[in-house]
Order: structure tokens, then C-alpha cells, then sequence
């Protein structure tokens, strides 16, 4: 600039210039400055003040703390501010996904950027959050280094391009913030680490080989397993709404959503670990098959099928429209070689994986599901054993509170009784109560004792975590009763993962929580006998409060079958090879609504919109209302149940994960639901499409001779025709995709299983497609249920084939004088 004999100021179009003299500039301001006010709300300052809070004032918000979603950022932001956690903001998960859904209801004002113009039929791929919460983003990383895997701003599309591999992302390892699964003991050769390791580099380049062997082989041997945790993506594991996957159709976004609801943390029992349930309820083996899998689904058409490999992707095949998106098959071992110990060799191998039974099939909903089922057998076993529905002052004591067992909490409120559950594991105790599940939690037994007697003395329901080893209580109960008279329990059950009791799914009385985890590593052997002493030491508690007038029943964790292998006396006289000292819930309580056809009908929401649950809850209640005025006194009693559970399902809060929801429904009642709410998605008062699922433990989807089909006594009960049968007629009578598994519940090797996902979108081939798989879902296995001589599934096939005139049974004619085969045999 040149220097000028006196300041001026000029306009050039737009703008202002001003011209100083160098004296001008070096002269002293005569202007007075305003002071700060303190109290000023409207000062602007930076974003944490002197005192130590939130300016929400700051231009650095970008807006955000007043816009429509100011309250649910406000909260977010709060919570990682003030986090007194090792990890800051670890506990503010639930405050950020309500944010980031509450900025989804709002796509005009939290705009989502798109990178490129997606073909027609392509969902859009969006970022997760807009460029003003990027701002909110920008202003934590200045107060705590980085918290983009904690707001989820990596997207999408980065988790759907496959494997990162130029460059490989940084090996973080293990959070600390989410709980693990225990230490694997493969017992593994050095031959058989070499090929562990060699299966697992299969996966990358040559060029990477190098530098992920020495982790790999790391992570074998202190955990057992090749998770590959450096390929674990930063971004929030939930299920984001369907329009959001980078995809080609919409069903295999649907896909990709319950995938990723299998593995948010909130749902997870092990996020890191990819188990969903169950302690080794796998959705993947490893992270490298997750983004595989991803990046498959984003590419599919509706001429390709995904085939699935115990969590391998083998690859997309050609396929035909109605073909299903997606087989999946999970543990699927020759017979002969299906034992525990090959499993724990197979896995770390990484060539067979234990899917449970929702976990691999990518169809599980959070503990809802099993709060309804716990419900209502519950409920039927108040009226089986007791007599009564009325269960106000009635004592329920069980155990586990991990991940389906952590549903007993809630079904005993629900159901009206007094629960009270052990759990070894902080963690899920903590869970639960943070949840509202658990209405107390104590360490203190006596404290449990006292807490009964004044819940029995006023009949008032009650949820009672007790942190402590299940043997302990029990033995305390006992020693209650020979010391005063005083039964102070009803009805009895156990929930520890006993499939799985040697590896974390069980913990002997005698341990210790952290010395129960150390012993299973460095000494399995020891170790698997201390669980057998104790299970001995449970069950004779057990037996002798039985004795005294206490109802037990298995819940089909194979409780009785690993007691009867460790010595326990649990055997009935005279049983048949599925029957012991106590019954099955299948068989004394829910087996009998399985025959009438009644079993675990779900549905997800993909649009993440609770409004939405909201419509088809009315929708449920409304078509079982309408079925029940026909029907025989003992299903109007099934519907009864579940229209009371979906009229109160929503006041009791139940939603963990996805928008999902559970009912035990017949085949006439799921059809009718599935094409209501098809017909509401096609009417627009559904605003997104809707998964409908089941799970496994069904009428028809499981053969497993110690829990499902425990109550066939034809000899049939170890034959898996029914199961197999499922999966291939589901696939192709119109599921969206399909799976079958070695393993779930019991265990492996106990057991073979499947389930079926299937995409409602309005259209007349969705209606179809559920109107006529539905139909084969459930008769399948009443028909079965029949021809072992249930007189209920004879009813009800029978009705069933008058409804349906293509439907065509063969029925038995049961032997009516038992001296023709007496004479018979004798002859």
C-alpha cells in the first residue's frame, strides 16, 4: 500500500478499503473497551468457560445446541464432558445414538453429505453425522484427543469397500471399554497354530504378511482365536436405518442392518470378540469376514446370492430373483467328528464356527426376545405347577444375567413374581440394573433372604440381582428351610451357559470371578472338575428344596445334561434317554404350545423409527384381537397373553438395539401380521420396510432332543429332519435368507438349528412370499409334532389342512389297545 499524508477509506464494489498512515497505526486507541460480563450469556468466549462448563453459546457449535436436536446434543455432549470414566465418554454410548437418531428425523436441517451420485435403485451413502455436529466433533478432539469412534464419524461406505489394506489401519487391540470373551484353550500342535495362522494371512496380500503374522499369532495364543481386532472398524456398531447402506437392493441392506445390530455393543455380549449371545454365539469368526461380507452385500444385485461358510463369505453366486440373498450355514461338521474339544480345534483353525442360534443367522433382536418367552413360561409353569396365574408373592430363583439369561429380571416383574438371580460377573449385573431390569442389586445373601421374606409379605414384585455364585444360594436357601420350616422359594431354574462349561459358560462355587478366569487357561483339567463338583453340590441343594415342595425345571441350557456328565443325580427312573429327575420347559411347559403352533414371531423396523414400532405393535394387537373371538379356550389363553405382552410392551420399554419386537404367535396370526403390516409399509403408515424373523427355539426351526423337541417320544427326538427340512423349504418359498446350524442352546453336537429372515416392502411378491413361507414354517413342524403322537398338533394340523385345501398330511393311527403289541411280542 502506498503511503498516503492522511487516513481514508474508499468503496470498491463490495468491499471497504481503508488506508492508515503508519503514524495512525502506531497511535494508541482512545477507544474504551467493554468488559467482560460474566454473567453475559451471550459472550463470546470458548467452548468451556473459566468455571469449568459448556458454553453452548459458542460459535464452534455451529448452532447445534438449539436446533431441534439441541436437547439430545446437549445431553450427548454433557455426558463425554463431565465423564469421569478411564475412558472418557465410554459410558455416553445411548446419548449419542439418540442424537444421531434424532438428526436422522431431520435430513432438511442436519444435511448428510453424499460423495458421489449413487446409480438408480442405490441407496445413498451418507455420512453419519452432519457438518455441524463435525464442528461439536472438532471442539471435543481439542479437549480430548479424538472421539470420532465415539460420535461414529467414520461411515458407511468405508466399512462396505472391503479390506483396508493401503493403508492397513492402526492396531488399537482390545477396548477396554467393552467386556471380552474368555481365553479360548484350543489345546492346539504347533502344526495346527502354523495352519491357524496360515488360514488366517489367507485373507490378505502377500506384501501385509509380514507385519500381521507376528499379531496374529499373538492374539492365538493369549486369546485362543485370530479375531483380527486391528480390522475392527472405529465406526458405531447399530442398525442404522436401511436407506443409509451403500447397497444395489434393499434387501441385502436389510442385511447388513441386522448384521450390524448383532454387533452393538448395546445388544453384544462380546462386541470385540463378534458373539453376540451365549458366550461363543459367533456372528463372525473374525473382522476380515465382516468387511468382506459388507462389501459383498453392497455390491449384490437381485440376481446374486451371498453364500456363507461357518462366518467365511465364499463368495456371491449367480442366482435367481426369488433365490434368497443370503445362505448361511454355521458348524455344519460330519457327524462323527462333532465333539466339544474338535469344535474349540475347528474354530481356531478358523474353519467352523459356532453361531448359536440367532447370532449366526444375524437375527437377533436383544434380550426381548427372550424376556417374552421367559414370560410366558413363567407364567404357564404358575399354572402347571401352583395352579395359579396369580404369581404375586411367588419366588422364582435362577441364574445368569449375560445375554439371555439377563431377560429373567424383567419377565419375573412382568410376569408378577419375585425374581431373584445370581450372577458371578459384575458387568451384566451393572447392565441390567442401568437398564431398569434389575430393580436391586446386592452382594450380601442374608440381605437376598431378607429381601424375599419382605417381598412374599407384601405380594409386591420384585427383581433382585445377587452378585454371587448361584451354589451359594441355593445351599443358603437350604439351610433356611432345616433351620426354620420355611420354604422360601416357589419355582427354580438355571440360565448359565452350560453348552459351553468349561470356557466361561459356567462358574464353579468354589472360584472366585477373576480366579474362575484365570484357572480355564492355565489349567483346563483342574478346572473342568472343579465345575463338575459344584454342579454335584448345586443339584443336591436343589433336590432337597424339591423335595420340600419346589417346583424346578431345565431351561434348556443343557443344566441337567452336563449335571447327569458330572454325577449328579439327576436321573429319572424308568426315563426315557431325553428324560431326567426334572422336566424340560419344553416338555411340561412350553412343548404343548409349540404342538398348537405357537412360537417366537419378531419384526424389525428398518427405518430405526420408534413411531414406526409404535404403528405395528397397534397392528399385532388388533389382528390377534380379531382371531381370538374363534378359537378353543386353551389358544384364546396363548393370544390372551400375547395381546396383553404387545399392548404392554411398549410401556416396559423393551427396545435394545434395533426397533424390534417379539410375540408367540400361531401360523393364522403371523401370516395375518406379516400381511397387515405389509399392507401398512405399501399405505405409507410404515415408513420403512420390515424384517420379519423368528427365533430358532420354534415349532419347526430346531431338533434338539434336550430342549425343542425334547417332548417327541417316538424315538425321532435325535433326528434332525425336521430342522434340515426347514431351511431348504423356507429358501425357496420366499425367505430373504436363510441359515442352518450345528449347535445352540445345548450346545454343540446337541443340536442342529435354522431360521430365515424375510424383507417386507408393501409389494404383492413380499405378501406373497410371507403368506406362503410362513405357511410351511409352522405347519412343518406341527405336522412332525403329530406324527410322534401329540394329540395337540393333531388338532391342529387337522384345522390347519380344513383352512388349507393344498395341504395334505399323512396322520397317524395311534395303537389303541396296548395288549396287541403285548401279545404281539410275547407271541
Amino acid at each position: 500500500m502506498n503511503q498516503r499524508e492522511m487516513s481514508s477509506v474508499r468503496e470498491e464494489g463490495k468491499d471497504r478499503i481503508i488506508f492508515v498512515t503508519k503514524e495512525d497505526h502506531e497511535a494508541p486507541s482512545s477507544a474504551e473497551l467493554v468488559e467482560e460480563d460474566p454473567n453475559d450469556p451471550y459472550e463470546e468466549r470458548g467452548l468451556i468457560l473459566p468455571s469449568g462448563e459448556i458454553n453452548w453459546n459458542c460459535p464452534c457449535l455451529g448452532g447445534m445446541a438449539s436446533g431441534p436436536c439441541g436437547t439430545e446434543f446437549k445431553e450427548a455432549f454433557s455426558c463425554f464432558h463431565y465423564s469421569k470414566e478411564e475412558v472418557k465418554g465410554s459410558e455416553c454410548l445411548e446419548q449419542f445414538r439418540a442424537m444421531q437418531e434424532c438428526m436422522q428425523r431431520y435430513p432438511e436441517l442436519y444435511p448428510q453429505e453424499d460423495d458421489e451420485k449413487p446409480p438408480q435403485g442405490q441407496s445413498s451413502e451418507t455420512d453419519q453425522t452432519s457438518q455441524d455436529s463435525e464442528s461439536a466433533e472438532m471442539s471435543v478432539r481439542a479437549e480430548q484427543g479424538s472421539c470420532a469412534g465415539m460420535l461414529g464419524m467414520s461411515s458407511l461406505k468405508d466399512i462396505c469397500s472391503g479390506l483396508p489394506l493401503d493403508p492397513l489401519p492402526p492396531n488399537r487391540g482390545r477396548d477396554p471399554s467393552v467386556p471380552h470373551a474368555p481365553t479360548r484353550t484350543p489345546d492346539l500342535t504347533s502344526e495346527e497354530e502354523r495352519l491357524a495362522l496360515r488360514n488366517a494371512l489367507r485373507y490378505f496380500p502377500p506384501s501385509h504378511h509380514a507385519t500381521l503374522a507376528p499379531e496374529f499369532a499373538q492374539e492365538l495364543r493369549q486369546h485362543g482365536h485370530i479375531y483380527m481386532y486391528r480390522f475392527c472398524p472405529t465406526l458405531r456398531m447399530r442398525a442404522y436405518p436401511i436407506d443409509q447402506y451403500p447397497c444395489r437392493t434393499r434387501q441385502a441392506a436389510s442385511i447388513m442392518l441386522m448384521i450390524m445390530n448383532n454387533l452393538d455393543p448395546a445388544v453384544a455380549q462380546f462386541p470385540q470378540e463378534l458373539v453376540t449371545y451365549g458366550g461363543n454365539g459367533q456372528v463372525f469368526s473374525n473382522w476380515a469376514q465382516f468387511r468382506l461380507v459388507m462389501h459383498y452385500l453392497s455390491e449384490m444385485t437381485e440376481e446374486q446370492t451371498l453364500v456363507m461358510y461357518s462366518g467365511h463369505p465364499m463368495g456371491l453366486f449367480p442366482s435367481l430373483p426369488s433365490s434368497p440373498r443370503a445362505i448361511i450355514t454355521n458348524g455344519m461338521v460330519i457327524p462323527n467328528y462333532s465333539s466339544r474339544d474338535q469344535y474349540e480345534k475347528m474354530f481356531a483353525l478358523g474353519v467352523s464356527m459356532y453361531g448359536q442360534m440367532t447370532a449366526g443367522s444375524y437375527c437377533y433382536i436383544g434380550p426381548q426376545g427372550i424376556v417374552h418367552g421367559t414370560m410366558l413360561t413363567v407364567l404357564n409353569a404358575g399354572r402347571r405347577y401352583l395352579g395359579s396365574s396369580d404369581l404375586r408373592g411367588r419366588v422364582l430363583v435362577t441364574s445368569g444375567l449375560g445375554g439371555m439369561s439377563g431377560a429373567q429380571a424383567k419377565a419375573a416383574v412382568i410376569a408378577g413374581c419375585i425374581g431373584v438371580i445370581a450372577e458371578v460377573d459384575e458387568a451384566p449385573l451393572r447392565k441390567r440394573h442401568e437398564q431398569g431390569w434389575l430393580m436391586e442389586v446386592t452382594s450380601s445373601i442374608e440381605h437376598c433372604i431378607k429381601c424375599i421374606r419382605e417381598a412374599k409379605r407384601s405380594k409386591s414384585p420384585l427383581s433382585l440381582g445377587y452378585h454371587g455364585n448361584v451354589v451359594d444360594l441355593w445351599e443358603r436357601l437350604l439351610l433356611e428351610f432345616e433351620r426354620t420350616g420355611e420354604l422360601l422359594v416357589d419355582l427354580g431354574s438355571d440360565q448359565t451357559s452350560l453348552h459351553n462349561p468349561f470356557n466361561g459358560g459356567y462358574y464353579p462355587v468354589q472360584l472366585s470371578f477373576r480366579q474362575a478366569n484365570q484357572l480355564m487357561s492355565t489349567d483346563p483339567n483342574r478346572f473342568r472338575t472343579l465345575v463338575q463338583e459344584s454342579l454335584r453340590r448345586q443339584v443336591k441343594a436343589i433336590n432337597k428344596l424339591s423335595e420340600a415342595g419346589m417346583f424346578f425345571w431345565d431351561y434348556g441350557n443343557a443344566f441337567l445334561l452336563e449335571a447327569q456328565r458330572a454325577g449328579a443325580e439327576v436321573e429319572k427312573v424308568g426315563g426315557g434317554a431325553t428324560e431326567f429327575r426334572y422336566p424340560s420347559y419344553v416338555q411340561h411347559i412350553m412343548g404343548d404350545i409349540f404342538s398348537l403352533g405357537f412360537g417366537p414371531f419378531r419384526w424389525v423396523c428398518t427405518s430405526g423409527n420408534p413411531q414406526d414400532l409404535t404403528v405395528t405393535d397397534d397392528i399385532a394387537a388388533s389382528v390377534l384381537e380379531e382371531i381370538c373371538a374363534d378359537v378353543s379356550d386353551l389358544i384364546r389363553q396363548q393370544y390372551n397373553d400375547n395381546i396383553r405382552w404387545i399392548k404392554e410392551a411398549g410401556k416396559h420399554k423393551m427396545v435394545v438395539g434395533s426397533q424390534a419386537r417379539i410375540l408367540y404367535s400361531d401360523q393364522k396370526g403371523r401370516i395375518s401380521i406379516a400381511l397387515a403390516i405389509n399392507q401398512a409399509i405399501a399405505d405409507g403408515r410404515v415408513s420403512a420396510p420390515v424384517v420379519i424373523s423368528r427365533d430358532h427355539h420354534d415349532v419347526s426351526g430346531t431338533d434338539s432332543p434336550f430342549r425343542e423337541t425334547s417332548n417327541v417320544y417316538d424315538g425321532s427326538a435325535f433326528c434332525a429332519d425336521m430342522a434340515v427340512q426347514n431351511f431348504v423349504g423356507d429358501a425357496f418359498r420366499g425367505a430373504t435368507w436363510v441359515s442352518l446350524h450345528n449347535g445352540g442352546g445345548v450346545g454343540w453336537g446337541e443340536v442342529i438349528n435354522g431360521g430365515f429372515g424375510l424383507l417386507l416392502d408393501g409389494s404383492d411378491e413380499a405378501a406373497k412370499r410371507a403368506s406362503t413361507m410362513l405357511n410351511w414354517d409352522v405347519s412343518n413342524g406341527v405336522a412332525r409334532r403329530c406324527w410322534s403322537g401329540n394329540s395337540n398338533a393333531y388338532e391342529t394340523i387337522q384345522r390347519t389342512m380344513e383352512e388349507n385345501r393344498q395341504l395334505r398330511v399323512t396322520m397317524p393311527f395311534p395303537v389303541q389297545d396296548e395288549r396287541v403289541l403285548d401279545r404281539a411280542l410275547q407271541g
